[in-house]
């Protein structure tokens, strides 16, 4: 980290201080009194601490500590007024810009980040607070006159939807869904409005990736109409860019949702083909290698004389796609090997074998270890288990079910606890024993059910 940039991490630092009025001693009475708001008192007095934060705006800085980075974090989250404020141009993202700049990891910037959201909207649910406090005032604008409309709001909007997407597995869905809820409103108010025709191609784009995790998020609140709806709309956003890969990401999650509420396969087989036809005929090699597992796991659900075959000649277009060049591919949805070897799991285990199924699943577990994927692995560890159970090792399967747990009570994942009480079914033989027995209280105290 060169010394300009450390500077430049300091001179931040100083000026976020000073744009609220506080002298070094006020910076330190502040953190000292955040520390006590938070439970964490710090055993300093208020020289001491002014004493640190003159030196992370000194000629020569250093980095604050893991904790005063987060007594600063919640310090700069709300502003003056008392809102909060974390998405692009608030003092909390230029608190972090800071912290880069003095030599923090991006890790820690990230994870940093990802406990205020959670921790910021828990006490407040600001449904404004991933928009930054210009991107308020230009939102508010653009509504009332949308010939307003830019380039620079879409990427507002686009970003606070990455924002929320990002949280997924880290906070409750029903949050979530209250966090997207202004960027859904704006679209479809935008959409029926006079927007300057050279922006409408992005902001239906904007609109499909909105509608599509609003459904999904709807979905897993089971807000099953409204989730129905919303796919509908994000369905008509996709079809109206003409760029057909948007299209089958819709049509792929709105059929995963389907799967799960929907009685039988048909609906969701027909969304699942329909997003393989828009798929082969769009730009990216992900897309369609998504669209190709899940065409693999639908074929294998349904069973039948040539299921194994057409399964497996699906999953194979699957790998040909992801293992390709895909650098410049348009779709930035993150489908790895890891979730393809959970999509050959299931595929085994419905037309294959346990033990393979076993494998691919304790792989993909093993693999999907970021935040984001901690609702998949929960999914991918009771496929697992499924697959002990079928292995005559029934016992096992119930541990690998209190992790399954244990991660469906955190975020309230739909898909997850379904499977997971699929699986729960699995082991009435052996009700009576105790080992089932501990699994279904700890299912009663965390899942109530």
């Amino acid at each position: 980290m060169s010394e300009h940039v450390r500077h430049l991490g300091a001179t931040t630092l100083k000026r976020l201080r000073r744009s609220r009025g506080m002298s070094l001693a006020d910076t330190a009475r502040a953190l000292i009194d955040m520390a006590a708001r938070l439970g964490q008192p710090l055993d300093s007095s208020v020289v001491s601490v002014q004493r640190s934060v003159a030196r992370w705006e000194s000629a020569r800085p250093i980095l604050p500590s893991e904790r005063y980075q987060l007594l600063l974090a919640h310090l700069y989250a709300r502003r003056p007024d008392g809102d909060t404020a974390l998405g692009t141009g608030s003092d909390f993202a230029e608190l972090l810009d800071a912290l880069r700049h003095l030599g923090e990891s991006e890790q820690a910037v990230d994870e940093l980040r990802r406990v205020l959201v959670r921790t910021s909207t828990d006490a407040s649910l600001d449904l404004l607070a991933l928009l930054g406090p210009q991107a308020r005032v230009t939102l508010t604008r653009a509504l009332a006159d949308p010939r307003q409309v830019d380039e620079a709001l879409l990427d507002v909007m686009r970003t606070a939807v990455s924002d929320v997407n990002r949280e997924v597995g880290s906070l409750p869905f029903v949050r979530l869904q209250l966090l997207l809820a202004p960027v859904v409103e704006s679209c479809r108010r935008l959409l029926v409005s006079d927007v300057p025709a050279p922006l409408l191609p992005d902001l239906r784009a904007v609109a499909a990736q909105t509608y599509t995790l609003a459904g999904r998020l709807a979905f897993e609140t089971r807000d099953d109409a409204s989730s129905r709806s919303l796919y509908v709309a994000a369905t008509e956003a996709a079809g109206n860019i003409g760029t057909p890969w948007r299209r089958a990401v819709v049509h792929m999650s709105h059929a995963l949702v389907t799967l799960y509420s929907t009685p039988g396969l048909e609906a969701a087989r027909r969304l699942v083909e329909a997003a393989v036809r828009d798929a082969r005929a769009g730009e990216s090699a992900t897309v369609r290698a998504r669209a190709h597992a899940l065409h693999a796991e639908i074929i294998a659900r349904a069973g039948g004389e040539n299921a194994q075959r057409q399964a497996w000649a699906a999953l194979s277009l699957a790998r040909y796609d992801l293992d390709g060049d895909r650098s410049g591919d348009p779709s930035t949805s993150s489908f790895t090997a890891a979730h393809l070897r959970g999509f050959e799991g299931v595929t085994s285990l419905h037309v294959g074998g346990a033990a393979a199924a076993h494998v691919e699943f304790a792989r993909s577990a093993a693999a999907l270890t970021r935040p984001r994927e901690q609702v998949q692995r929960a999914i991918v560890t009771s496929d697992q288990a499924l697959a002990r159970l079928r292995l005559g090792d029934p016992q096992s399967a119930a541990v690998l079910l209190h992790e399954c747990i244990d991660a469906a009570s955190v975020t309230g994942g739909r898909v997850a606890t379904i499977r997971l009480r699929r699986a729960r079914r699995e082991l009435r033989p052996w009700r009576r024993e105790d080992w089932v027995a501990d699994l279904d209280d700890h299912m009663i105290e965390s899942l109530g059910a």
